[in-house]
């Protein structure tokens, strides 16, 4: 147990389908922490890939999230709605030279090595393909310290090269808006899957780039089958809409490594109650550090 009365994090999906059981997962933690510290937990919703989303899956959502307990303290944030933020950090990029257009497509890229690095496009500049922007990213090491998964360093130039910052279609980059809107947010811990601990790198690096403070970062393993397949929306997993809410909430918590106690209580408020005071990270069964 810990207590951080300035402590925020988040939970932010996408709504490109139903809620499942490894978005789940990534709620319940951050729900834990937040209320654990005596701070607070926010939602935002991912909603920036009109291609991608499905009708009605934001409400769904945000409905089964209620169903289940976990109030959030604020209202959402659409990410739709933050155009104008995610332009003034292009623009601020821009006007010092850090971002450049490019018109390479994935297959270009692929040609050519798969990694875009030093500001050197595979295509002719006369290209006529609509440009994305991508950041200039230096020969430089990030390092940072896991909550979980312990130290952390990547070379962002070896690694993942000059990354996209707003996308040939105009959509904005994953990246860039998660940073913008973790700070607008006020968010100190950032709780998600370790899908998403190769970002960090990168996102880390924005922060710096924007004058923005770098919270805490937690990722926690992926629920699987038992097959090992990472569960998500994408591979239609069952939806949790149609299960006993007590029961959803019971396997999400047992994920996690709550006691068996804790999983005795019979309703949602009670397991959560406990769950808050038994709520311990080092039970998370988590591999070595990256490097």
């Amino acid at each position: 147990m810990f207590a951080s009365p300035t402590y925020r994090g988040r939970f932010a999906p996408s709504p490109t389908g139903e809620l499942h059981a490894g978005s789940l997962v990534t709620a319940v933690a951050g729900w834990l922490r937040a209320r654990q510290a005596g701070g607070q937990w926010l939602l935002r919703m991912e909603d920036i890939d009109p291609q991608r989303e499905v009708d009605g899956a934001a409400h769904t959502i945000l409905a089964e999230l209620q169903r289940l307990g976990l109030a959030a303290d604020g209202a959402v944030m659409y990410q739709s709605t933050r155009e104008r933020a995610y332009q003034a950090a292009l623009d601020s990029l821009r006007d010092r030279n850090l971002v450049f257009p490019c018109r390479c497509s994935r297959a270009d890229l692929a040609a050519s090595g798969g990694v875009h690095r030093d500001g050197k496009c595979v295509v002719d500049t006369g290209c006529s393909r609509a440009p994305a922007w991508r950041l200039r990213v230096p020969d430089v090491a990030i390092a940072f310290d896991d909550i979980a998964q312990g130290p952390q360093r990547q070379n962002l130039r070896e690694a993942v090269g000059d990354f996209v910052v707003q996308r040939a279609d105009g959509c904005w980059a994953y990246q860039l808006a998660c940073v913008v809107d973790d700070a607008a947010q006020g968010i100190t811990e950032v709780v998600r899957g370790i899908d998403l601990l190769d970002s960090t790198a990168r996102q880390i690096h924005l922060q710096k780039l924007l004058g923005l403070p770098t919270p805490r970062y937690l990722h926690i393993p992926l629920v699987t089958d038992r097959h090992g397949r990472k569960l998500s929306k994408s591979d239609a997993d069952q939806p949790l809409a149609g299960q006993p809410a007590v029961q959803v909430l019971r396997a999400a918590l047992a994920w996690l490594g709550l006691p068996a106690a804790t999983l005795e209580k019979p309703a949602c408020t009670a397991l959560l109650a406990s769950a808050v005071r038994d709520f311990d990270i080092s039970r998370l069964d988590v591999p070595g550090p990256q490097g």
